[in-house]
């Protein structure tokens, strides 16, 4: 049992865990901001525009009835509407993450390239142990 325990916490304190947990935080967290602009929002801007049900504040479409059974297709559509604008969020996001690593990548080897190029100068002890070396074979 203590092994057990030993790696679950291993486990549970990696770095990658850590920062899942972060992330899914965040993310809920971002989740309740577009619900509330899709809700607050951009559904009553949608139904100003085309038409919509006033009593139960404007919503998308509404619903529907069949042998009493109802369907919410305006909830389906909000859900929708959410979906989007999380994607649209996070394709931007990881968008300007890979440029700046590719611009990082490549800054790297020009770095990289650049110190290959251009030799370096030898240390003082270097310089001291030539001049040493050749003092010794002129003797």
């Amino acid at each position: 049992m203590g092994k057990f325990l030993k790696e679950f916490k291993e486990f549970a304190l990696k770095g990658n865990v850590m920062d899942m947990a972060i992330g899914v935080i965040i993310g809920a967290a971002f989740g309740n901001i577009v619900s509330s602009l899709t809700d607050n929002f951009i559904n009553p801007l949608i139904a100003v525009i085309f038409g919509g049900n006033s009593e139960d504040g404007l919503q998308i479409g509404g619903q529907f009835t069949v042998r009493g059974v109802a369907f919410n297709y305006g909830s389906f559509l909000s859900a929708v509407v959410n979906f989007l604008i999380i994607a649209l969020v996070l394709f931007l996001i990881l968008k300007a993450i890979n440029t700046a690593t590719e611009k990082a990548k490549k800054l790297a080897k020009k770095k990289e390239e650049e110190e290959a190029a251009a030799p370096a100068e030898p240390s003082e002890e270097v310089k001291l142990l030539t001049e040493i070396r050749d003092a010794l074979k002129n003797k």
